[in-house]
């Protein structure tokens, strides 16, 4: 398969615009992506586009790679709408970098845009259920109910399932219980997770969030769902990012030294199974290293699916950076941190630059690309060569729907 270079990313801040939309961000972070790669409009080949709620929200149910790209100028070429949840940018990238490997063209545009935030905050809410199984929700809430009364953990009354929060903050919760309940782990380490994201964050211009918050701080913040706080959880919010890739055959005649090599990029999706059997973290994490040649011992960063701060704390030991049971172990180490053995969600992850679904799988990536660029400013990882991405999407049962994993590499 012919090899796969990233020559160019951008990004908007991530934020609450409540005068913006899904495509003037894109066009903002697709521009920011092209000057990166030092190419023009004309050159694109091919573009892949990420976008979950914009029919929702504003109607546009079809067509919205193509709206977008003929707003800038760009026509003719095939533009691919991707639609995968949470994943939906990683996934839109995959589908680039397979195009690219056939040979089916030499450069790519990939976008991933969002909208979620809204005056009616119910509404933005409601929206992350259709990211399950509309028909079976019922049965969804019934399984995560009963699931919980399994678990060994004493649970403050927060309120029902899914009232007044994201329902995706109880199954998070459902499987921090699970933790806490099988191997020990505490609130307490999710907070240091937490508060680790927070200084990334507030090192990162274009995060949602660039506060620092203490441990004290995240477990004092407003209960969502037991062992969850606010500041565990990703916020509401917007935004867009964008990448080029290319060819090796297009970057030796248009040679870069900032090129970035794509040494894997996986896709699966979750099954049905208990949930203390291997999860789809684990399935493909072995997959991407398998396709890559290297290990958990050679990634150097990583941007890890944080929407709660245990998200973090499993893919840790879903990517086999540490033992199963002992993310939480692992976080109090220190070893994720900034100075760490191994920094994870420099950025800020989801939890603090934001996670507005349809582009965070690219946030990841322009995060990496920054890192082993060694363009990362104050929060640079020191020598950083390979770094890996993890990007889920969606939930069935008691896994992601979706997942795509990419590892990167420092020629």
């Amino acid at each position: 398969m012919a090899e796969v270079f990233i020559i160019g990313t951008g990004m908007i801040r991530f934020g609450k615009y409540h005068h913006r939309d899904v495509r003037d961000m894109a066009i903002e972070a697709a521009e920011f992506a092209l000057r990166d790669a030092d190419i023009s409009k004309e050159q694109v080949e091919a573009a892949f586009f990420s976008n979950t709620f914009w029919g929702l929200f504003g109607n546009q149910h079809s067509i919205r790679g193509q709206v977008v790209l003929r707003s800038m100028g760009i026509g003719s070429i095939p533009v691919i709408n991707v639609e995968n949840a949470c994943a939906g940018a990683s996934t839109a990238l995959h589908c680039a970098i397979m195009g690219l490997e056939g040979g089916a063209f030499d450069v790519a545009l990939v976008i991933g845009s969002e909208k979620i935030s809204n005056p009616d905050k119910n509404l933005s809410l409601m929206a992350y259920a259709s990211c399950m199984d509309v028909a079976n929700f019922e049965n969804q809430l019934k399984l995560m109910e009963e699931l919980s009364k399994e678990f060994k953990v004493e649970v403050p009354p927060t309120g029902k399932v899914g009232e007044g929060r994201s329902v995706f903050m109880d199954a998070y919760a459902l499987g921090a219980r699970w933790h806490m309940s099988r191997f020990g782990s505490t609130q307490r380490q999710l907070a240091i997770i937490a508060s680790k994201n927070h200084f990334h964050g507030s090192l990162n211009p274009l995060a949602q969030y660039q506060k620092p918050m203490s441990v004290e701080e995240v477990l004092n913040d407003k209960p969502i769902a037991y062992p969850l706080t606010r500041s565990m959880c990703a916020p509401i919010g917007d935004g867009a990012a964008a990448a080029v890739v290319c060819s090796g055959k297009f970057l030796k005649t248009h040679p870069s030294s900032r090129a970035i090599r794509v040494r894997a990029s996986v896709l699966a999706s979750g099954r049905d199974r208990a949930i203390d059997e291997e999860d789809i973290g684990e399935r493909l994490s072995k997959r991407a290293y398998e396709v890559s040649g290297v290990g958990p011992q050679d990634i150097d960063v990583a941007e890890l699916h944080d929407a709660t701060a245990y998200g973090e704390l499993h893919q840790c030991e879903a990517m086999g950076f540490c033992p199963l049971g002992e993310g939480g172990i692992y976080a109090e180490s220190g070893a994720t941190a900034l100075g760490g053995e191994r920094p994870i969600n420099t950025s800020g992850g989801l939890e603090c630059r934001g996670h507005p679904i349809g582009a965070s799988g690219l946030a990841q990536i322009y995060e990496l690309v920054l890192q082993l660029r060694g363009e990362a400013g104050k929060r640079q990882v020191e020598g950083a060569r390979i770094a890996l991405a993890e990007n889920g999407g969606g939930n069935i049962g008691v896994e992601e729907a979706a997942m795509c994993i990419h590892i990167l590499e420092k020629p």
